[in-house]
């Protein structure tokens, strides 16, 4: 299989610096804002499973059930 071309790249973007992000931000910097949004995340899904306990159960089945099926 050919390999596809790779799309110009610009002098003013950085490869190190993630989609989005702020222009001067350094990587300590997006791995806190990272791990703030995956506690907020995990928050919300909390609250989620708290507020509809039987859509959590489902949710938690159908997990184990992809689990027990996926081969490593």
């Amino acid at each position: 299989m050919p390999e596809l071309p790779r799309p110009p790249e610009r002098p003013d973007q950085r490869p190190d610096r993630a989609y989005g992000a702020p222009e001067g931000e350094t990587e300590t910097e997006r791995r806190r804002r990272r791990a703030r949004f995956l506690r907020e995340l995990a928050e919300a899904r909390a609250l989620r499973d708290r507020v509809q306990p039987r859509r959590a159960k489902a949710a938690r089945l159908r997990h184990a059930l992809r689990m027990r099926t996926f081969r490593w």
